[in-house]
């Protein structure tokens, strides 16, 4: 069972967003909507434990790919989360975090100040959940263990599009850069 200190630890809950986890969103998947109730439930549970919780907002300007000659997330998944709009609003249901990240492309730490706000607070540990679990999950928790944090998935606290989607980032996240988990096995003790 991982253990992690909850002064030296964060939770990253990434993207529980309208536009993915809500059947009116305009990227809805149902496995998204499923992991909300798994990541409200962790973040509960690393709130009451004295973790850090942070979340992740994907959020696009209008405008923001127009002139890209490669990267164009509206070209591949049609215009989704932009900026001011209900789609990009957080799911309601989660609790007060005690930070939250705009970001602008799949990796949180991409022109963000994530890095930054965990190091200024002695964050070592990241605890991952959220959703797309081989987009921006496992691009942000890749871009963690590039970093030296310790980086930890949790496998039944994600939210895919096609299951093998969550096999492939869960695999990939444990042979290059990390660990993995489920949220029973996750324990939070000083």
């Amino acid at each position: 069972m991982p253990e992690f200190d909850p002064a030296e630890t964060a939770l990253i809950v990434v993207d529980m967003q309208n536009g993915f986890c809500d059947p009116d969103g305009s990227l809805y998947a149902p496995p998204s909507g499923d992991a909300v109730d798994p990541c409200v439930s962790l973040a509960t549970r690393a709130r009451e434990a004295g973790a850090r919780v942070v979340y992740t907002r994907d959020v696009h300007p209008e405008g923001q790919f127009e002139g890209n000659h490669a990267y164009d997330e509206f070209a591949r998944w049609g215009e989704h989360v932009v900026e001011g709009t209900w789609d990009a609003e957080l799911v309601d249901d989660l609790p007060d975090p005690d930070h939250v990240v705009e970001k602008h492309t799949y990796d949180a730490f991409h022109e963000t100040e994530l890095a930054g706000y965990l190091d200024a607070h002695g964050v070592e540990d990241l605890v991952f959940c959220g959703t797309l679990a081989n987009v921006c999950v496992l691009h942000t928790a890749a871009s963690a263990g590039l970093r030296d944090y310790r980086t930890v998935v949790v496998e039944d606290a994600l939210g895919y599009i096609e299951a093998d989607h969550r096999e492939y980032a869960t695999e990939h996240a444990a042979w290059l850069f990390g660990e993995t988990t489920t949220r029973d096995a996750v324990g939070f003790d000083a």
